[in-house]
Order: structure tokens, then sequence, then C-alpha cells
């Protein structure tokens, strides 16, 4: 079994979901008492938080490299940012390590290529939404990536930052989400991105009015998948 490597902590509240997934996953591959390895390194979220309000993203893309080195040095097979903003600095990441990134954009892309999803919704945080690596990674693969309103952006965000990542789930919250999603589906969205790993505390994405995507599921199943490669092999041959 390869040794998966998670930068953590940006939220906690996503990264404990990320874990329980992963290792849910390998069980369920693998039977009896299986668990993932896995190492992870969970950041302090409040600094990443002001290097991305100071617009400081060399420097966050710095400070995620180092964590990723250190995993790599630690023995991860491959790495995995746990959360969907940071992929901002994914290359940069990438680029520091020699082992592979999962990168949730493209592992969500590749999940919606296969089912079909040309023109999906996002939902995340501002700067997800905003500063377009999302759509243009996604826009490589025929996928047109929409966006809320100003307004509804500002809303989805806060959801985000001020009640899920403190561990806050409100009913209200939910219901103005699905605003969201029904605005959109009339637009013409065909899915829905749940592109913030908190995102799927509040949202169930087998309960929304147009197909529902869940980055963190899609990306804790693919970094599964790369781990039990050889596990895989080796089963099949004992079987054989």
């Amino acid at each position: 079994m390869r040794k998966i490597g998670l930068i953590g902590g940006m939220s906690f509240e996503s990264s404990a979901v990320y874990y329980r997934m992963v290792n849910e996953a390998v069980r369920s591959h693998l039977g009896g008492l299986h668990s993932a390895e896995v190492l992870l390194h969970s950041v302090d979220f409040q600094s990443i938080v002001d290097l991305q309000m100071a617009g400081r993203w060399p420097d966050a893309a710095k400070r995620l490299a180092d964590v990723a080195r250190g995993l790599e040095a630690a023995g991860a097979d491959c790495v995995l940012i746990c959360t969907n903003t940071m992929h901002l600095v994914a290359e940069d990441v990438q680029a520091a390590i020699g082992v592979p990134l999962i990168n949730i954009v493209d592992e969500t892309a590749k999940a919606m290529t296969a089912a079909g999803i040309r023109r999906p919704l996002l939902l995340a945080t501002r700067y997800t939404m905003e500063h377009g690596f999302y759509a243009d990674r996604m826009a490589g693969l025929g996928i047109d990536v929409m966006v809320p309103s100003a307004d509804d952006r500002t809303l989805v965000h806060d959801v985000i930052f001020k009640e899920l990542c403190a561990g806050h789930v409100h009913d209200a919250s939910r219901e103005a989400l699905h605003a969201v999603i029904a605005e959109a589906k009339a637009e013409g969205a065909d899915a829905v991105i749940l592109g913030c790993t908190e995102i799927c505390l509040i949202l169930d994405p087998d309960a929304l009015a147009l197909p529902g995507f869940d980055s963190t599921a899609i990306h804790a199943k693919a970094a599964v998948a790369f781990a039990l490669d050889e596990a895989t092999e080796t089963t099949r041959k004992k079987a054989a």
C-alpha cells in the first residue's frame, strides 16, 4: 500500500472528513481491519487565512511547498492539498516535490466528464470562485464553469468561513444555498460542484436540484485509488 500525504488543517473540519473517507474506503476495498497508510500535516489555518486575505499567494505557496517536502521526506508516495482554495498554488507545490500531487480540480473534472456534465455551478470560497484557476483548468476539458452572482458569492463565502470552518451548520444557510442552486438551474446549470471541502458538511450532493459532485469525496477516492494500486494488484495475483 502506498502512503498518502495530507496537507490538512484548512480547515480541520474538512480534514477530519478526509481522514474518515480515506480510511473507510481502504477498509471497504481490503476488508477486515485494514486502514490507510496516512501522513497528515495539519497547519494553523489562521496563518493561511491571513496570507489569503493579504493576497500573499507566493508566501502561501512557499508554506505549503515546505509542508509537502516534509511529507515526502517522511515517506509519502503522493500528496493532497486538502482544500480547494489552496489549489490556486498547486503547481508551485507540485514543482517542489518528486511525488505526485493529486489535484482536486483535475479529479473533479474527470468525474464530471465521465458523467457528461458541461455547465456546472461552482460553490466555493470567494478566492476559488473569482480567481479563475478552477474554471481555467476545467475549460481545457470542455467544462464551462458557472459561478453565482456577486451577492451570492459573498453569501457562499461567508457561510464557509464564518460558519462551516468554525464547526457551525445552520438550516437557514442550507436553504440559502439551495436557493442559489435553484437560480443557477434556471440559468442553465447542469450540475453543482461542492468546490469547498467544507460544503459537504451542509449540503448532501444527492439531495440537490441538480446532480452534485462533492470534491472532497472525489479527491479522497482518487487518493485511495492511487494508494491501493499496488495492493490490489497483489491481491489479484494471489487470487489467481
